[in-house]
This record gives C-alpha cells, sequence and structure tokens, in this order.
C-alpha cells in the first residue's frame, strides 16, 4: 500500500472504526479478492466487539500489498459514504504531497557515492 493511503487510513482511522466496517460482506470480499487470509478472518471475527474488529482490519490493511487500498474501496459497497469520504481524502492527499518520483537527492546522498 502506498504513503498516500496510508496516511489516509491512519488520518480517517477513528471515524472508521466508529462505522464498524466488518459487518456484512467487507471482510468476505477483501477475502474473496486475496487481501485478507482465512487466519485474518478468524482473528478479526475473534475480537469481542466491532470497533475492535475495524481497528484490527485497519492495522492489517496497510501491510497487504498495493492493491490493499483500492480492493478496500471496492469492497464499502455497503458503505457508500465511507467509501467516497476515503476517495476525497485520498485526493486532498495526492494534491499535499509532492510527487517523490521528482525529488532529486544531492550527489553527495545519491546511491554511487554511498557505496
Amino acid at each position: 500500500m502506498e504513503a498516500r493511503d496510508k496516511q489516509v487510513l491512519r488520518s480517517l482511522r477513528l471515524e472508521l472504526g466508529a462505522e464498524v466496517l466488518v459487518e456484512g460482506l467487507v471482510l468476505q470480499y477483501l477475502y474473496q479478492e486475496g487481501i485478507l487470509t482465512e487466519n485474518h478472518i478468524q482473528e478479526i471475527n475473534a475480537q469481542t466487539t466491532g470497533l475492535r474488529k475495524t481497528m484490527l482490519l485497519l492495522d492489517i490493511l496497510p501491510s497487504r500489498g498495493p492493491k490493499a487500498f483500492d480492493t478496500f474501496l471496492d469492497s464499502l459497497q455497503e458503505f457508500p459514504w465511507v467509501r467516497e469520504k476515503l476517495k476525497k481524502a485520498r485526493e486532498e492527499a495526492m494534491t499535499d504531497l509532492p510527487a517523490v518520483a521528482n525529488v532529486r537527492l544531492p550527489r553527495e546522498l545519491s546511491l554511487p557515492t554511498l557505496l
């Protein structure tokens, strides 16, 4: 998952937790798409409250690969207001963060010099 998307999840963590996103089809869709494993599903479902389940999901998602954020957005069919909030936060993050690809290091910090 891109740093920008991780930041979006982190910045909206409490709001997302309040939505109890683990009810319905979200987990099953993420499992179907290979974002979550069967172990993840069991671990999440073992939590005692919806808030804890959602928080654990938010802890797991950033480590689940480059397609995790977009697949998570796709899984939110039952929560269109949440999906829109995440998309908006992502767009704002895109305009706020400089493009890393355009950043040039000073010569003394370039990889060949450091080796």
